[in-house]
């Protein structure tokens, strides 16, 4: 019975070579004579104690988790062991279980001076997952702990070189370069960042007054121009087609028709006929 043999042998990604925080290639290191020796006493024990041993040699791991063996201090193999069924020396061997799954978290809310010197509140959220188990274990002490708080300064740095504006309509860049920066840093840690989003940015009160004021502002001096190209337009209209009328005297009278047509379509019970100054003046030479 082999310490480390796999039941169920899958092979690991290579990122499970990892290399410590020296930059040196985690492969075991030499145990020496005396670790040698508890080894082999250690595998004695297990033999004179058998079947009872079995039960404290025998570890499982679930399909998303990887176990991290150390024997005697030292990192068995160079990678981790998982999934399924392996064995352990108990007297000098020590088990590390990672979760490979997807982990997210909220990014607090943040005061953040921006560019152009005003403070918001933004909060945020972060999708991670572990990509090297041994690097998660032996290069940092937390490694959830150590991305939730570079999250958060991470958040700070990049919306600091940021214009109110560009803070409120480039937020995908923004997420993007927030990703590429933490992915960078938590590398080292075996820890990969897949996701980064902006979730909310809170504006004091007084702000928000004065951005609604000024949208309210440009509003109506757009709709005043709109209004005053359709008052435009309209004499325009109306300009041709007095043009047209007084090409054609029938066409005024067929337009006073259309009009007394439409006034007694609205029920009136008034109805003005202008009459021209000639008829007039034709009774006012006759009276005489």
């Amino acid at each position: 019975m082999h310490s480390g043999v796999l039941i169920n042998h899958r092979e690991m990604p290579s990122q499970d070579d990892v290399r410590d925080s020296d930059g040196h290639n985690v492969r075991g290191e030499g145990l020496g004579c005396c670790g040698w020796t508890l080894v082999i006493l250690s595998g004695i024990l297990v033999m004179f104690t058998f079947p009872i041993s079995i039960f404290f040699c025998i570890k499982i791991v679930k399909e998303y988790e990887r176990a991290v063996i150390f024997r005697l201090g030292h990192v068995t193999s160079g990678r981790a062991k998982g999934p399924g069924l392996f064995f352990i020396l108990p007297c000098t061997d020590s088990v590390v279980k990672v979760d490979l799954r997807t982990v997210s978290f909220d990014i607090p809310p943040q005061e953040i001076l921006t560019k152009d010197s005003v403070t918001v509140s933004v909060d945020g959220v972060v999708y991670f997952r572990v990509q090297s188990a041994i690097s998660s274990v032996i290069n940092v002490r937390n490694a959830n702990f150590s991305t939730r708080l570079l999250a958060q300064t991470t958040l700070r740095n990049v919306l600091g070189t940021k214009n109110l504006s560009e803070l409120l309509s480039d937020r995908e860049e923004i997420s993007h370069n927030m990703q590429m920066s933490l992915d960078a840093a938590t590398e080292i840690w075996g820890i990969k960042v897949e996701r980064v989003e902006i979730k909310d940015v809170k504006l004091p009160f007084q702000l928000q007054r004065a951005m609604a004021a000024e949208a309210e502002a440009t509003r109506e001096a757009r709709a005043k121009v709109i209004a005053a190209e359709g008052e435009m337009n309209a004499s325009r209209a109306l300009k041709e087609a007095s043009l047209v009328i007084a090409e054609s005297p029938s066409a005024l009278q067929l337009r006073y028709m259309q009009t007394l047509t439409t006034i007694a379509s609205e029920n009136n019970s008034t109805i003005i006929f202008p009459l021209p100054i000639d008829v007039l003046q034709t009774f006012l030479t006759k009276g005489k």
